[in-house]
């Protein structure tokens, strides 16, 4: 066995307990077959843990199996790596797995519909060229039971929209914009973008409204016009609190009575102001709802179908009711 005297100390990391002991192990093991053979140091540097950690842990999976037929331990049952590298020249070769090939992988629709939807996170501003997503795209495409499905997300009408305002918020330059306001008045805004959000496939700048002189939401889909000034933002996201809620109330909100199946409640609680008096009809709960304008209403209702009724005001039944009637006619 080689004399380890000469070399470097390795760093002081406190013992893991035995939870974080097992979790590192799982994580080691398909790393180490990934890599075929590796130093004890590179492995050491990858996971940021001690070289003697590394090695203890080397010397635990050669002592790790499954029991095969006899209930005893047999050779084939047992990890095990290459001890002459391993002792001599502190390199790690698993020579004889057990078990990785029979855990069970993710079907090829399964990995597609993952590859699918991490795609769909890489488009967003904040994830542009996001290493860990690339790699985790790769990992899934090499993992599953066979060859998942070559697909790409299409883009959608507020794609070249969402480019220009994340520009501008990752170069903290204010934006100019015509605003569908909810009495229908087109405005012009501008606003020192602060963060882009999005719910399901809408899309929403926060940021500062000068015209305001507050915090507000924008929704992509009633701004027109929109570009990327050359001024400095006035107000940015250290010194401006984003409330947690996308959905702050404000003077301009309308208020909607409306009535839904006591199981929905929970899926509405971010448009119930505080306050809101509630009451039971029937098998219904009665109460109000805050929302900036119609049209977000008209698709909040139609995404709960048979378990929201709009009582008042007549103007917010008639848009919706209108709305149901437009996508019914597309059927007939």
């Amino acid at each position: 066995m080689a004399d380890r005297r000469h070399r470097a100390p390795s760093r002081s990391v406190p013992p893991p307990q035995a939870r974080d002991k097992l979790a590192f192990l799982l994580a080691l093991v398909p790393w180490l077959l990934e890599h075929d053979r590796v130093t004890v140091q590179e492995a050491a540097a990858h996971f940021g843990v001690s070289d003697d950690e590394i090695r203890s842990s080397v010397s635990l999976v050669a002592l790790s199996g499954i029991p095969g037929s006899t209930s005893t331990y047999q050779h084939e049952d047992l990890f095990d790596i290459d001890w002459e590298a391993f002792e001599q020249d502190d390199e790690i070769a698993i020579t004889q797995h057990v078990a990785i090939d029979d855990a069970p992988r993710l079907s090829a629709r399964e990995a597609a519909a993952l590859i699918a939807g991490l795609q769909y996170l890489q488009a967003l501003p904040e994830n542009a060229d996001s290493a860990a997503l690339k790699t985790l795209v790769g990992k899934l495409s090499r993992g599953a039971s066979s060859e998942p499905s070559q697909l790409a997300v299409a883009g959608g009408a507020d794609d070249a929209l969402l480019q220009l305002v994340g520009r501008a918020v990752a170069e903290g330059h204010r934006v100019r914009f015509g605003y569908l306001n909810s009495r229908g008045e087109l405005e012009q805004r501008d606003v020192d973008p602060l963060r882009v959000e999005s719910i399901d496939a809408d899309w929403y700048l926060r940021g500062w409204c000068h015209l305001r002189q507050a915090l507000r939401t924008f929704r992509f889909d009633r701004m027109s016009d929109l570009v990327v000034t050359g001024s400095p933002i006035e107000h940015d996201a250290s010194e401006v609190r984003l409330p947690d809620s996308l959905f702050e109330p404000s003077e301009e909100d309308l208020v909607v009575t409306i009535e839904a199946a006591p199981e929905v409640i929970g899926l509405l609680a971010d448009y119930i102001p505080d306050g809101a008096l509630t009451s039971e009809v029937g098998d219904r709960i009665r109460t109000t709802l805050r929302v900036s304008h119609y049209h977000g209403l008209k698709r909040l209702i139609a995404g709960m179908p048979g378990t929201v009724r709009v009582i008042a005001p007549e103007q917010a039944r008639r848009a919706v009711a209108e709305w149901a009637a437009a996508g019914r006619a597309r059927y007939a």
